[in-house]
């Protein structure tokens, strides 16, 4: 396994790799990115940001939760400002769609334990930051995760296998596999229910198509952030045997399709299997304490 979990405390997994190249394309400009209410994404984003010195805003999916989650009060206190828009909008702005935006809304000065929200203008701000899409999920953010196969010599593995969401850090596997002679087979574990449109959009996101890919749609346990018994059970045991935490949307899924995938023959012998973790540990405190080992 492939402990990209261990790069940095707050900025963890593959979050660094999709975000370092965006952060570089904004230059000066202050950031805008988006995300769930626990999201890795803009958790790692408001510690990146604060390391670099950069201005960022986190639109937050969805009325302001009461008390905000411990990611968004964790990311306001790194300097992120955290607006909250209804889903409608968000979607909207995710595609293009700036008009959305022509309301006026305000950051949730809760989050960072403030008395009173700020009202602005959101599509102001929109039109004259850097946006990052949700996840990293850009040519930038799969640039930077090439860089995961310069953290050693993967050209012995046969099967390298990620979670996926929106795709990127697959694109970023395969398009760096091809370029440095790394011939293993590279598995995406999807954890969304149904999204078959990710393959579109890794192929989107490939400089070259080497083949030899695919995602795999069996092990999302339900959905996207969806837990199971069989879940956490695989988390704390694969804790008690190896003392490597997972995480409950990403991580915690690929250890049971490996492991699954094992089960029935799914590698040749004498195959070679790396797994990457890809970090978002701090959005297992969404879960029930005394819910994992760890």
């Amino acid at each position: 396994m492939l402990r990209l979990d261990l790069v940095h405390p707050l900025v963890q997994g593959n979050k660094w790799f999709k975000l370092k190249r965006n952060l570089e394309a904004a230059g000066p400009l202050p950031v805008v990115t988006f995300g769930g209410p626990w999201s890795n994404h803009l958790h790692a984003a408001a510690a990146a940001c604060k390391l670099m010195g950069k201005p960022v805003t986190g639109i937050v999916r969805g009325e302001a939760p009461a008390p905000p989650s411990r990611t968004l009060t964790e990311a306001a206190a790194l300097g992120m400002e955290i607006v909250h828009v209804p889903r409608a909008v968000y979607d909207a702005i995710k595609k293009g769609d700036l008009s959305a935006a022509g309301a006026e809304f305000a950051t949730d000065s809760r989050a960072a334990g403030g008395p009173a929200d700020k009202p602005f203008s959101l599509r102001t701000l929109l039109e004259t930051a850097y946006i990052i899409p949700e996840g990293g999920g850009n040519a930038e953010g799969a640039a930077g995760c090439e860089e995961i196969l310069d953290l050693g010599d993967f050209r012995p593995f046969t099967h390298i296998l990620c979670a996926t969401g929106t795709g990127t850090t697959l694109a970023g596997l395969i398009n760096g596999a091809a370029k440095r002679g790394i011939g293993a087979e590279i598995w995406g574990i999807s954890a969304l229910k149904g999204a078959y449109s990710v393959e579109s959009e890794v192929r989107a996101l490939l400089t070259e198509d080497r083949g030899n890919w695919g995602i795999l749609h069996d092990f999302h346990e339900g959905g996207f952030a969806k837990i199971s018994h069989a879940l956490i059970t695989g988390m704390n045991d694969f804790f008690d045997q190896t003392g490597i935490p997972t995480d409950r949307v990403y991580t915690g899924k690929l250890v049971l399709a490996f492991r699954e995938m094992s089960a029935e023959g799914r590698f040749p012998p004498g195959s070679h299997v790396l797994l990457i973790h890809t970090g978002g540990l701090q959005g297992n405190a969404s879960l029930p304490q005394g819910s994992l080992h760890f």
